[in-house]
């Protein structure tokens, strides 16, 4: 990855929807090479995905959380069932197998209270195999996103 690559990169972070044309003005080459670069950052898996990030208000998704769940067993194929239990629930932002006191931190949305509730009966209550888990409720949002600072290499 070179300097060009990483001013591309930087760019998208803040706004996806940069055409090529846009982005050449920014990172001092053509389109067309702006265009090819994109294209080899997408086919190497470097850019995984290009999102709209949305508020969370405005989609009636406003109660945000934060859970740490501690699993009774760490069995891989019970690591590996509880992970794909959480890739599948749409409530689910995010989900990170971590090391420290809990196993899994999930970052997820719900409409309110009642409706996360239904969410613990179903994913945490229901599954003989978590053990424990914490929730905190989001007060505010200071900051959310994917951006990771990138220098050439």
């Amino acid at each position: 990855m070179d300097r060009f690559d990483a001013l591309i990169l930087n760019a998208l972070q803040d706004n996806a929807r940069l055409t090529a044309e846009a982005l050449s003005t920014t990172v001092g080459l053509s389109p067309d090479a702006c265009r090819k670069r994109l294209a080899k950052l997408r086919a190497s898996g470097i850019i995984e995905a290009e999102i709209a990030v949305l508020d969370p208000k405005s989609v009636d998704r406003g109660l945000l959380l934060i859970v740490e769940v501690s699993l009774q067993k760490e069995r891989l194929s019970d690591i590996d069932a509880f992970k794909a239990r959480m890739r599948a629930a749409p409530e689910v932002m995010q989900c990170y197998y971590v090391t420290g006191d809990a196993d899994f931190v999930l970052i997820l949305s719900a409409a309110d209270m009642t409706d996360y509730e239904a969410f613990t009966r179903r994913h945490f209550f229901g599954d003989d195999n978590v053990l424990k888990f914490r929730s905190s409720a989001v007060m505010d949002r200071v900051k959310a996103g994917f951006a990771l600072p990138v220098a050439p290499r």
